[in-house]
C-alpha cells in the first residue's frame, strides 16, 4: 500500500524553526521527485519546495528561499523540510507529494499525496 505520512508540525513562535518529515512506504522513493506544498486558511494550495528524483536538484518558492531547506534520505525513505525564521504567513497545512521520475513537482501531476501536517506560527 502506497503511503506518504507527514510529521513534525506544531505551534512555533515567529522566528522559530521546525523540521517536517515525509515518510514513504509502498514504493521506491528514490525514483520519485518529492514536493512540499502548503495550504493556508482561505487560500489555494501552493508549492513550497521540490527535490528531484535524479541528482537531488532542489527548488523553492520565492517566499521561502533562504529560510527553508529540502533534503532526502532514500535509504530511510524519508524527505525532510527544514524551516527556519518562520513567519506567521508560513502557517498552514503542509503536504508532501510524489511524482515518478519528476524534477519540478507541478501540483497537477503528483502521483501520491500525504494527508498533511499543521504548522502554526504565532506568538
Amino acid at each position: 500500500q502506497v503511503q506518504l505520512v507527514e510529521s513534525g508540525g506544531g505551534l512555533v513562535q515567529p522566528g522559530g524553526s521546525l523540521t517536517l518529515s515525509c515518510a514513504a512506504s509502498g514504493f521506491r522513493l528514490a525514483s520519485y521527485a518529492i514536493g512540499w506544498f502548503r495550504q493556508a486558511p482561505g487560500k489555494e494550495r501552493e508549492r513550497v519546495s521540490c527535490i528531484s528524483s535524479n541528482y537531488g536538484r532542489t527548488n523553492y518558492a520565492d517566499s521561502v528561499k533562504g529560510r527553508f531547506t529540502i533534503s532526502r534520505d532514500n535509504a530511510k525513505s524519508t524527505v525532510y523540510l527544514r524551516m527556519n525564521s518562520l513567519k506567521p504567513e508560513d502557517t498552514g497545512v503542509y503536504y508532501c507529494a510524489a511524482d515518478w521520475g519528476g524534477s519540478s513537482c507541478p501540483e497537477r501531476v503528483m502521483d501520491y499525496w500525504g494527508k498533511g501536517t499543521l504548522v502554526t506560527v504565532s506568538s
